[in-house]
């Protein structure tokens, strides 16, 4: 009695599933374009902002931030800088804590031995110097337009800003 009412459910399972609408390779793919679009958009995080903290000379101290490299200083903020790049090490302020980051010596070389890209546990930091011979500054410094974006571990910018580099020793 068991295996005849098993076997009833088997076929009518089965009848119904011969019942169901085949859908063609064309609007599978359709639907499945969709699915996989909408999952990449539930997984999109907007990028966390951060404002960079200026560096000021007992930064300097703490850190021995002392040597050729340059020196960003965004648009409008009376000379203090907020990042530091040299040839071996850049550093920023962010959240009242001297955070540094390592070259990306696979990166296009800048000024006075620095490169372009800095990589760090959480964040990257990219600067852009205009190319050219930048306008002396001082005995040992020249200033060139730059750029700063700083970008977190899904390569979204969380902080950008046009300014210069004052570079020297």
């Amino acid at each position: 009695m068991e295996r005849r009412a098993t076997f009833l459910v088997f076929v009518t399972a089965s009848l119904f599933g011969a019942c169901a609408e085949e859908v063609n390779p064309a609007e599978q793919a359709r639907i499945d374009a969709e699915k996989i679009a909408a999952v990449e958009r539930a997984n999109i995080v907007p990028p966390d902002p951060i404002s960079p903290q200026r560096i000021d000379f007992p930064d300097y101290e703490e850190n021995d931030l002392y040597g050729s490299g340059c020196a960003f200083v965004p648009k409008g903020t009376a000379m203090h800088p907020i990042a530091l790049t040299q040839g071996e090490t850049a550093f920023m302020k962010i959240d009242d804590k001297m955070v540094r980051f390592a070259p990306d010596k696979g990166s296009k070389q800048g000024p006075f031995g620095t490169w372009q890209k800095y990589d760090g546990k959480v964040h990257s930091v990219r600067l852009l110097v205009a190319p050219g011979d930048g306008k002396a500054s001082g005995s040992e410094t020249v200033a060139y337009p730059a750029t700063i974006s700083i970008r977190n571990g899904r390569d979204q910018i969380v902080y950008q800003a046009s300014g210069t580099a004052q570079c020297g020793f």
